[in-house]
């Protein structure tokens, strides 16, 4: 189950769980739509993966399965516009 994680990585923004606008990637790395396609051009910063938009939890099942409170915050993540751990293509 996802963890719905509260905030962007790199800003700090909030995201609420009903967000249209939160984007992960396959290790639910979590940013706001603005850093992970503008900042980022769509390639997670962490791990190189590409981002989707995080699904929406109907809000009935926020009771039972409530989304994470854990805020993770990376302020150095807009130093470089280049993901960390992305492995470089030599041809393009």
């Amino acid at each position: 189950m996802l963890e719905m994680r509260p905030n962007c990585e790199c800003c700090g923004n909030d995201l609420l769980p009903a967000s249209e606008h939160a984007m992960i990637c396959s290790f639910e790395c979590t940013f706001c739509e603005a850093c992970a396609l503008q900042r980022f051009h769509g390639v997670c910063p962490n791990c190189g993966g590409e981002f989707t938009r995080r699904p929406v939890r109907p809000a009935p099942l926020l009771d039972k399965y409530p989304a994470s409170t854990k805020r993770v915050h990376n302020p150095v993540c807009g130093e470089s516009d280049r993901p960390r751990n992305r492995a470089v293509d030599n041809n393009q």
